[in-house]
């Protein structure tokens, strides 16, 4: 049987994480878009959709979307940018923030699962080497 590359690995843990990640969001009934969609509103607070689209990597009318789903459960919500009435902004509601909270301790505790076999000597070279091919170009 042939060995398999680093490629193969590193594609067959991606998988495992994506899979595992979307059985972590299932209480919420949260797609992994729309999850993708709170955390940025979370982290960098409101913003117009083009700039969430560009924080996403996709097109406008994609983040619309995935806004109209997200406004339609109440977690996020739409209201007019005070320095330009043309324009509309995106922020999260309450509720949005709670459930981002939640999906961030279900996601830590799921990625805890996936890491728990590595020594923390292991985990810390795993994370400067992601890190490292993360930033470069």
């Amino acid at each position: 049987m042939e060995e398999e590359n680093l490629l193969e690995a590193f594609w067959a843990v991606t998988r495992r994480l994506r899979v595992h990640t979307r059985i972590a969001l299932e209480p919420w009934h949260v797609s992994p878009s729309q999850s993708r969609a709170l955390g940025v509103l979370s982290r960098h607070g409101e913003m117009r959709l083009s700039a969430l689209a560009d924080h996403l990597h996709i097109a406008p009318r994609s983040a619309t979307e995935v806004i109209d789903d997200l406004q339609k459960r109440g977690l996020a919500v739409r209201k007019p940018d005070p320095s330009d009435r043309r324009a509309t902004l995106v922020a999260l509601t309450p509720e949005g923030v709670s459930t981002m909270q939640a999906i961030n301790e279900a996601r830590a505790a799921e990625g805890e699962r996936l890491f728990a076999g590595l020594d923390p000597a292991d985990r810390a070279d795993l994370t400067r080497i992601l890190r490292q091919l993360r930033d470069a170009r």
